[in-house]
């Protein structure tokens, strides 16, 4: 019989709010985190074709953070360590009480530290001054920096890595982080997903690829729309979700509060575009499949789909075709949300946030709006679609997280009993 693994403990930095509690409140009431692209020094605005951005506000990393880690951190890092330390904080995990060995950290990363990596570039060409390039810069633009200093923060000695598989980066790490702790590599994991990749060149980047959304520039709230007739293209959002995994066994030990379950998990390659999925959504449908399958469930039996629903095209349809696919009547009756309507697509990140509101979903029972479904589109259409909340008891939940280079990713969490 499998180990069970439970989650314990969330953190958030996001667009829509910083801490968990934040968070929840803004998504239920359908906040929106979308807003005009901050300036980039001379760069000429005008020449982006996107300029709406997901931008966590607010965020002062010395309020969270010692003064060496605000000043010398990637933006990335930061939002890390602050969603990570809201987590331990949150699951009551004493680490002066854990074997440090059998306590892992592992780390989704799409993008790696993006804003200083350019910034030190950039000064590098203009000031010509190899000589000045800061000592820490290697170590701290390394993708497994996150997990190293998570590590260094809170003592954790088990296993450690970061996974960096695009936009299922967390999704995969939630997913390895269960087999660690299913095949007795840990007790505990931390697990973030991180990503801060608002940069000219980054912004620029998607902007070629013709993946980002270029006709709300005057009205940035209403440019992310999953699902909706109007959507072009996703928005690109920066942020942190973070959560405790534990097995059940030591869960109860220590008495801890026990959010949900995390029962399932698949992660498959369509070996067909590094961009775009194939169209008939055969391949979603299996991983999301194979998912339940490891968790020993049927597709009867889902009541709610965090869908990846990035708000492209071709995205969107593709997913709701293979949840039709894998659930067929049961499709019309499930609960389906997109949480990247309110924040953008947090890229690493999308798969950590995406498993913190399901989560919340599955404890509250109350499933956040997709905010601006104003007009539906056809070939995306389910009854379990609103932009409006619902209230629905949640027993079985899928957290899709679908990423470049054909990556796929499903997680099943289920209500704990």
């Amino acid at each position: 019989m499998k180990k069970r693994v439970v989650i314990t403990g969330l953190g958030v930095v996001s667009p829509i709010g910083i801490g968990v509690g934040e968070f929840w409140k803004a998504a239920l009431a359908g906040d929106c985190g979308i807003s005009a692209v901050p300036a980039f020094d001379s760069l000429p605005m005008e020449a982006y074709r996107s300029r709406v951005v997901g931008r966590v506000r607010n965020f002062n990393p010395a309020t969270y953070l010692d003064s060496a880690q605000a000043e010398r951190l990637d933006r990335y890092a930061q939002f890390g360590l602050v969603a990570a330390k809201e987590a331990i904080t949150d699951a009551a995990l004493r680490m002066d009480q854990e074997a440090p060995y059998r306590v892992g950290v592992i780390v989704g990363a799409g993008m790696g530290a993006m804003t200083l990596g350019e910034r030190e570039l950039t000064k590098l060409y203009l000031e010509l001054k190899p000589n000045r390039v800061p000592p820490n810069f290697i170590p701290a633009i390394t993708m497994n920096s996150v997990s190293g200093l998570i590590a260094l923060a809170h003592g954790a000695k088990g296993p450690n890595y970061t996974i960096s598989t695009a936009c299922s980066s967390s999704a995969h790490a939630i997913g390895q982080a269960l087999v660690a702790i299913r095949t007795a590599q840990a007790d505990v994991v931390i697990v973030v997903g991180a990503d801060a990749s608002i940069t000219p060149l980054v912004l620029a980047g998607f902007g070629s690829l013709r993946a980002l959304s270029t006709r709300y520039n005057d009205d940035p709230r209403r440019a992310s729309r999953p699902f909706d007739r109007g959507r072009d293209g996703f928005v690109l959002g920066e942020g942190a979700g973070a959560l405790i995994l534990e097995s059940l066994p030591h869960a109860r030990k220590r008495r801890a509060r026990i959010y949900a379950e995390v029962a399932g998990y698949a992660a498959t390659s369509e070996a067909y575009n590094m961009v775009i999925p194939r169209e008939d959504g055969a391949e979603m449908a299996a991983t999301m499949s194979l998912a339940l399958r490891d968790a020993r469930l049927a597709p009867a039996q889902v009541d709610y789909v965090n869908a990846h629903a990035t708000s492209t095209i071709r995205g969107d349809e593709v997913e709701i075709r293979g949840i039709r696919r894998l659930l067929k009547t049961r499709a019309s009756k499930v609960v389906v949300s997109a949480t990247k309507s309110m924040i953008g697509h947090t890229l690493g990140a999308a798969g950590s946030l995406g498993a913190v509101a399901t989560t919340m979903a599955i404890q509250s029972g109350l499933v956040h709006p997709t905010i601006n479904y104003e007009d539906p589109d056809p070939e995306c259409q389910l009854p379990g679609i609103a932009a409006k909340p619902q209230e629905r008891r949640i027993k079985v939940a899928l957290v899709n997280a679908f990423g470049f280079g054909s990556n796929n990713s499903s997680l099943v969490l289920k209500r704990y009993d």
